[in-house]
């Protein structure tokens, strides 16, 4: 046997044959296929970050904060500007979301339980679910007379009251499709099911005005938790800090999964900075909507069929092929992502030189490239 048989032959069963998560990480002039934010941190930020940094770095012989909780107090108090008041004690913090949904499946998931998301949406979810042990259900999005990637309250509770799962996922925005939910599916979800319901709202900064976050249904729902990130609107993508609201019951649940001193000085240090000065680091988020809605209005003029984004990215279809279209856009210099649905491709909303530098490149494609029904 060689190396990889001797890997594999010790390998879990349930992980035997699968390929990790990744999208390509190519040098190329215009890179929008992360939904990273493609504004750089602003300069004062850098400072404030690089002597918050500094100060902490001599007190690195000594473990972190385990509670963080100074950080927990600054997003606590970043997520009440919107109006509705979070207590430090409902907050919980991780490295990128990623980790906090980690935790939450250690916990609440795990061997002989069930995990429930509406597909398509973050790939992350049913892979992380996996990984614990925790059996997932691909959920179905679709409305009659409506859009194809929407999800309404009957439907999504049938689906609920068939699967009885531990774990229910949902997004808002949802990614890849950028469709918002109403608070009325939250809800319905909610009073339909017996565990956990997350809702993920990594993109919600970039919400079109009037979009609900269901931050205003914590209250008396100790079942439900929602997930937010500083990856996107923040642009700290590389600085890997994720969170969470919930009821302080389930904050404490966390604390019997999560490996100790578990976010370190420096990132507590780097977070702390950047939410500081939240209105500066957050002053990108109507550019970044403003290229997002002109991505959506010059796709359709070309023919093409973009679907309606409150996040910082649009899924368009109505491509022939539509890996053939993303090698073609990646010819031209323009990288975006194939999330693995027909006809369709999925770009970010970069600077308007990066978006120009799409739309040029999409048109020159799409008398060859269009014809698939959306």
């Amino acid at each position: 046997m060689d190396a990889r048989e001797v890997v594999d032959a010790l390998l879990r069963p349930d992980l035997r044959g699968r390929t990790a998560y990744g999208a390509p990480q190519l040098d190329v002039p215009v890179a929008l296929n992360t939904n990273e934010s493609s504004y750089p941190v602003p300069a004062v930020v850098v400072a404030a970050m690089t002597a918050a940094v500094e100060e902490a770095a001599a007190g690195l012989n000594r473990y972190p904060d385990r509670e963080f909780t100074r950080l927990r107090e600054a997003l606590a108090a970043y997520l009440g500007r919107s109006g509705t008041t979070v207590d430090p004690a409902q907050v919980w913090a991780g490295n990128g979301s990623n980790e906090v949904l980690l935790h939450l499946l250690q916990a609440f998931g795990g061997p002989g339980r069930t995990a429930l998301g509406f597909t398509p949406a973050y790939s992350m979810h049913p892979i992380i679910t996996t990984t614990t042990g925790t059996a997932w259900v691909d959920g179905m999005r679709g409305v009659a007379g409506a859009g194809a990637f929407d999800l309404d309250a009957a439907s999504a509770v049938v689906q609920v009251r068939e699967h009885r799962p531990d774990v229910v996922f949902l997004c808002s925005p949802n990614n890849p499709t950028g469709t918002a939910l109403g608070l009325d599916v939250v809800e319905a979800v909610y009073d339909a099911a017996d565990g956990l319901v997350v809702v993920d709202e990594a993109y919600a900064e970039y919400a079109r005005a009037g979009t609900p976050s269901a931050l205003t249904l914590l209250a008396g729902r100790p079942r439900l938790v929602v997930t937010r990130t500083m990856s996107k609107a923040f642009a700290l993508a590389g600085g890997r800090v994720g969170y969470l609201a919930a009821d302080p019951a389930l904050v404490d649940a966390l604390r019997l999964v999560r490996m100790p001193y578990h976010l370190s000085t420096p990132t507590q240090a780097v977070a702390l900075a950047a939410l500081a000065h939240a209105d500066l680091m957050l002053e990108t988020v109507d550019a970044v909507r403003a290229q997002r809605d002109r991505i959506v209005d010059e796709i359709a003029r070309m023919g093409l069929s973009p679907v309606p984004s409150d996040a910082n990215f649009v899924l368009f279809g109505g491509l022939a092929d539509s890996h053939a279209t993303w090698q073609g856009l990646l010819d031209r210099g323009v990288l975006v992502r194939d999330v693995g649905i027909a006809h369709y491709l999925r770009v970010t909303a970069g600077t308007p030189e990066e978006t120009s530098a799409f739309l040029d490149a999409l048109a020159a494609l799409v008398p060859t490239h269009a014809g698939a029904a959306p």
